[in-house]
């Protein structure tokens, strides 16, 4: 089910509030039971307002959904920029990269069933992948600009931070979500670190 009346862009708090409440339902219902396992009237209940109210503000649950990936967003991000934004001259490579790590894995743990859900859509909406494609070239461009300011001057600076987050999806998936028992996570990540540190020796 959609809404067929007209979406309303909320100007007055009140009703920038309500929306908000739908958006964090949105997120934690989301982050229950998936996306295909929910629907408004859930998402609704969770914001304490009626069905009509929620189509009052969003066509459909595809539309929360892309509010909620935004938070998301900037959920997972910050602690990272925080973290690369914030560094002295002369970097500390090695030091960095564990702490990067440790964060990706963290964010990973933390947001483990919404993560999926929207990674997996991702390959199936193309709003979805868009915002994804955008969060890529936002991190590489924000993080190749925070180690270039700080002196850390490499050659393809935006190919080996891009390479360098794609590793640390990689691990914090294996480490978060794949468990092989024959696999020693804490030997991997000594790997990995070292991968990542090499690339901007």
């Amino acid at each position: 089910m959609s809404s067929t009346g007209k979406i309303r862009e909320p100007k007055q708090e009140r009703s920038i509030e309500t929306k908000n409440k739908i958006i964090a339902a949105g997120y934690e219902v989301f982050s229950t039971v998936g996306y295909y396992g929910t629907n408004t009237a859930e998402i609704a209940k969770v914001a304490g307002v009626s069905t009509g109210i929620v189509y009052g503000y969003f066509r459909d649950k595809r539309d929360i959904l892309l509010c909620v990936l935004k938070i998301y967003i900037e959920t997972i991000t910050k602690p990272i920029y925080e973290i690369t934004e914030n560094l002295a001259s002369p970097v500390d490579v090695n030091a960095l990269v564990k702490s990067v790590v440790d964060e990706v894995i963290k964010i990973h743990e933390e947001n483990a069933r919404l993560h999926n859900t929207l990674h997996s859509l991702a390959a199936s909406d193309d709003g979805v992948e868009a915002q994804f494609s955008e969060l890529e070239k936002d991190i590489t461009v924000r993080i190749s600009k925070s180690l270039t300011d700080c002196g850390l001057n490499s050659e393809h600076m935006f190919e080996k931070v891009h390479l360098a987050m794609n590793m640390l999806q990689s691990f914090a998936h294996e480490y978060v979500f794949d468990k092989h028992q024959y696999i020693d996570y804490a030997a991997m990540r000594k790997t990995v670190c070292s991968m990542i540190a090499g690339l901007f020796a």
